[in-house]
């Protein structure tokens, strides 16, 4: 007699942990894409939505532009999708998963929905500002919301004690992050950098972002330092962290010098942004006993 050994809790748990890593990392991809599409001028390569030239493949139109627009919509597709069965399984799993867990992945499902219709919105509209900058804090606070449930899925064991205040910190740290994107966003969306650096005008933009970025640069830097000496298991992540907002600063000092003509310069800084977000929303997590282990 054959006998069929179910999966268990455990085993499902890090099976969704995994299913919602890949999810993060093709969101990831998904802003990378959407950043490169921006410094290519190729925001209006499809003229028309949810289809391109009206095909699912515009072979005889393409070119790196509509590639880029069109793969972009791809990628944004299989996410949604991704997030609709990892909705749907964590409900059906839900006793054996953390309470919290299905509404997060069904708040993920509809932050999607409203990204995709700022993105037609975005063709549409012919590229307001105001809806572009709007889809990558959308796409940025998806990152948040992915990168602390998989960590929190798969957290096994208690994490170690650490002050209640703890999360506080880290959750400010984070929220000071998104803040220096959305600023970043708006400078970029409106071409503000362009313009400063090119005949002086909306230089405030510019100026009000670079000085964002000292503070934030500071504050993270400051976390990751107490935080890896407090808490030496999480210190692969404090270094992560440290590492990435150095990098960050660098890339964006190496964007101005070379007057934004470098475009790989200005994508890596966007895929920065991404992975900042990403690791000190897990931080959230790790600080929180209640999360990481409920």
């Amino acid at each position: 007699m054959v006998s069929v050994t179910l999966p268990s809790s455990r085993s499902r748990r890090d099976g969704l942990a995994a299913f919602s890593a890949h999810l993060l990392v093709a969101l990831i991809a998904l802003v990378v894409v959407g950043g490169a599409t921006r410094v290519m001028e190729a925001g209006l390569a499809c003229p028309d939505w949810p289809l391109c030239y009206g095909t699912f493949l515009p072979g005889r139109q393409m070119n790196l532009q509509v590639f880029l627009e069109w793969f972009h919509r791809l990628d944004a597709f299989v996410v949604g999708m991704g997030l609709l069965v990892l909705t749907a399984v964590s409900w059906w799993w839900r006793h054996e998963l953390p309470r919290w867990f299905p509404p997060v992945a069904t708040l993920a499902l509809a932050l999607v929905v409203v990204q995709a219709g700022l993105g037609a919105l975005t063709v549409t509209l012919l590229l307001p500002f105001p809806v572009v900058t709007a889809h990558l804090l959308t796409a940025l606070l998806l990152v948040a919301l992915l990168s602390g449930a998989t960590q929190a899925l798969w957290g096994s064991s208690p994490p170690p004690q650490s002050p209640g205040w703890w999360p506080w910190l880290a959750g400010a740290a984070a929220l000071l992050v998104l803040a220096q994107c959305l600023l970043g966003g708006l400078m970029a969306t409106q071409w503000a950098a362009g313009r400063c650096l090119g005949n002086g005008e909306d230089c405030a933009w510019l100026l009000l972002h670079r000085l964002g970025a000292r503070g934030v640069g500071l504050s993270v830097l400051l976390l990751a330092a107490v935080w890896g000496w407090r808490r030496p298991a999480d210190r692969w992540l404090a270094l992560a962290s440290a590492v990435m907002v150095l990098l960050q600063i660098a890339l964006g000092v190496l964007s101005l010098r070379f007057s934004l003509a470098l475009p790989a310069v200005t994508i890596a800084h966007q895929l920065g942004a991404a992975l900042l977000v990403a690791l000190l929303s897990a931080l959230v997590v790790r600080t929180s006993p209640e999360l990481n282990h409920g």
